[in-house]
């Protein structure tokens, strides 16, 4: 690329993230001042909106020095994401909002560290045993050594931590698996496609794809038995998955990945409680509305009780939903900015998909950044389906976050290191992107 066609692509980019930015500035700083003036002039939303402008302006600035040719939407919806989440955290839990403001300048601080590091990338992929050795430690850890914060007996033991401070190590895995797996696959393809030439629709059966497949299907049984993380088990094997059939293109891989999956299901179901009682309350909630249903039940009286265009920031009552700031933030989302406050969001992560599935078709025959791309692209778009679907009763509730908006401090640094990642890809990929 000459010099003048460089400057000409990097300023193109610095206009449309700082217009993307800038929308989402207004959305932020309208949506803070209305939420301050209905606590009589409360100075915390204000604090919150004040913080946010310095990650997402200060995070431009610096991106624009550090990876000129980049994605111009991925940061600005990132930022736009985590704004609206920080309003909603202030909004329904005012006690973890400082919390969550701290998590959020560490984040962005995280994911401005991993798309300036040239090499990140290929540490990812030439330590990738380590890595992994390393996501597993963290997963023995949580088993023997898990705790859960609000300290209800029998309730999963899913982090671990040092004095108030919890971090969930399956965040941190589920990145982790993605670029080891991508790895793998990677420095397989050129047998697998050798193999699928000549075999055709007998490839699936070969070791290659076979062992792996079973490898994660283990381990997301270990997940679910252990730590009853129906949502974390079915992530990874989905998005495993995902990668598998992007690096072979066979069909029956999903089928029979479904099938296991499917079979996991079925026995957690007659095993584990936990299981049971989500399926249970997915298939029949009315039947328990002042019970075990509760929860699901408010739920959806909360997105109808929204309408068009909601109750106002404020207005509504999603403090009726138990843990509404973590699992079941989308239905305070739609009762208090309503359909079009959902069809807002669903566009969001709607592009943030499309535009991480570009960076991938960008990275030309590099396989390694195209099935990390796809890899985590999937990751944030089947966890964002999990968890609205499960509050929307169309799937069973599997206890996933919200990206980017949900309450919790290690979802919100995983997602914001994928967002890192992600950038960095689109920084190295085709000049094509920027055209």
């Amino acid at each position: 690329m000459s010099a003048w066609r460089e400057q000409s692509a990097t300023q193109r980019v610095r206009d449309r993230e700082r217009f993307l930015l800038l929308l989402a500035t207004m959305f932020v700083g309208v949506n803070a001042l209305a939420l301050s003036v209905l606590r009589n002039l409360s100075p915390d939303p204000l604090g919150l909106a004040a913080l946010w402008m310095l990650c997402a302006w200060g995070g431009h600035a610096l991106l624009a020095r550090f990876v000129p040719l980049r994605d111009p939407f991925l940061f600005a919806l990132v930022m736009f994401l985590c704004g609206w989440g920080l309003l909603l955290i202030e909004r329904l839990a005012p006690f973890f909002a400082a919390r969550q403001a701290i998590w959020l300048l560490l984040s962005t601080c995280t994911l401005l560290l991993v798309a300036g590091t040239p090499y990140a990338l290929r540490w990812l992929r030439r330590y990738r045993y380590v890595w992994l050795v390393v996501g597993l430690s963290l997963l023995v850890g949580t088993i023997l050594l898990g705790r859960n914060p609000s300290g209800v007996a029998g309730a999963p033991e899913l982090w671990l931590g040092v004095g108030d401070v919890f971090f969930q190590p399956s965040e941190a895995l589920k990145v982790i698996l993605v670029a080891f797996l991508a790895s793998y696959l990677a420095e397989q393809y050129p047998a697998l496609h050798a193999l699928g030439a000549v075999s055709g629709r007998q490839l699936w059966l070969a070791p290659r794809i076979l062992g792996p497949i079973l490898l994660m299907w283990s381990l997301c049984v270990v997940i679910l038995i252990w730590q009853r993380d129906l949502g974390t088990a079915a992530l990874f094997f989905v998005v495993f998955l995902l990668l598998l059939y992007v690096a072979t293109g066979q069909p029956l891989i999903l089928l029979s990945g479904g099938l296991l999956l499917a079979g996991a299901a079925a026995v957690a179901y007659r095993l584990f409680a936990v299981v049971r009682l989500r399926f249970d309350i997915w298939l029949d909630p009315w039947a328990e509305a002042d019970g075990r249903a509760y929860q699901i039940v408010q739920s959806l009286m909360a997105f109808a009780h929204g309408g068009v265009f909601g109750q106002g920031i404020g207005q509504g009552s999603p403090t009726y939903i138990p843990v509404v700031h973590t699992d079941f933030v989308f239905a305070a989302l739609a009762e208090e900015w309503g359909l079009l406050g959902v069809l807002v969001l669903l566009a969001v992560l709607g592009v943030m998909v499309l535009r991480g599935l570009r960076v991938a078709l960008l990275q030309g025959e590099r396989a390694f950044y195209v099935l990390l791309a796809v890899g985590l692209t999937a990751l944030i778009g089947v966890q964002s389906l999990l968890i609205m679907g499960g509050v929307l009763k169309l799937l069973p509730l599997t206890g996933v976050t919200l990206p980017f908006v949900s309450y919790g401090g290690s979802s919100l640094l995983m997602s914001c290191v994928i967002a890192g990642v992600l950038i960095r890809l689109s920084g190295e990929g085709s000049d094509a992107l920027h055209a």
